[in-house]
């Protein structure tokens, strides 16, 4: 046997104890996502052919095309998600602008502010917002002592109460990806740009804007993929009146126990955030939104 041949089979047999070293470290972690996340995932999906009469069926797919409802359901879930993502970039990135052109010490000031709302029960943020929208609340009152109405406009268990608090909710999901891309952005662009002769409204706009959109879609998208299956401000806000796909989960398993029914409903939504997730990566550069492009 060659010394050639005989280096080569010494690399190859060093390549495989090499990988049997990482499948041995990385073990526990992929025993860990194994758990809580395919087993799981993979019951869901067994579950939900499951009839009535315990038998393999698709029954529970079968009552989603067939009954409107359903569809009127998956509507309002991505109306809402599609309203408050839109929202949310209006008042976050200005916000974000704001916060980039500040010295460094004021701007992690302001970032603390951001992610103040992080420290407080999600439960307690939505009944503070129902104790201020309420026709007696303090929104209503301070307005029609102010003059701007005659009588209380009613502002929850309906579409508005339900965005107001989805939008205050999700908003530090937008900032913080849209702040980190602005500040990323080097201030050199802009001199370069007004020493051509570009005002500082062009230069924003054909600069500062287009290397600020990774975050703006990043943040957009996250934000996006949470509001599909939020839960309690809807249910909360909306009074039951705003029906999205997670409350009407809840309502399949509490009211008619038909876990059939609520897999069904729980597979239709990951496939669908899924397939929006693989819809922005054919247009978008996922990696690079994530940092791990260059």
């Amino acid at each position: 046997m060659s010394d050639m041949s005989i280096n080569a089979s010494g690399l190859r047999r060093d390549e495989t104890m090499e990988r049997m070293r990482l499948l041995g470290l990385s073990s526990p972690a992929l025993i860990l996502v194994l758990v809580i996340m395919v087993i799981p995932v993979g019951w869901l999906f067994y579950v939900s052919f499951i009839g009535a009469d315990g038998q393999f069926s698709l029954e529970n797919y079968e009552r989603m095309i067939k009954r409107k409802s359903y569809m009127r359901i998956f509507y309002t879930t991505f109306q809402i998600s599609l309203l408050t993502t839109g929202l949310c970039i209006l008042i976050g990135y200005p916000l974000a602008y704001f916060m980039s052109q500040l010295p460094q010490r004021i701007a992690n000031l302001c970032l603390i502010t951001v992610l103040l709302p992080f420290w407080t029960s999600l439960l307690v943020r939505t009944y503070a917002w129902l104790v201020l929208l309420q026709k007696r609340g303090l929104v209503n009152d301070w307005a029609m002592s102010l003059g701007l109405w005659d009588e209380p406009i009613k502002m929850v268990h309906n579409m508005t109460g339900t965005l107001i608090g989805m939008v205050h909710i999700m908003l530090p999901f937008l900032i913080l990806p849209v702040y980190g891309a602005m500040r990323a952005i080097d201030r050199d662009y802009l001199k370069a740009a007004a020493n051509l002769g570009a005002s500082p409204r062009r230069a924003f706009w054909t600069v500062f804007f287009p290397l600020s959109t990774p975050g703006v879609f990043a943040g957009a998208l996250m934000v996006f993929v949470l509001c599909l299956g939020f839960f309690v401000t809807p249910a909360v806000l909306g009074g039951g009146k705003v029906i999205m796909v997670s409350m009407k989960i809840v309502s399949n398993i509490e009211l008619f126990v038909n876990w059939g029914a609520a897999s069904a409903l729980g597979v239709v939504l990951m496939l669908l955030t899924v397939a929006v997730l693989w819809i922005a990566s054919r247009f978008l550069n996922l990696e690079k939104m994530a940092g791990g492009g260059h």
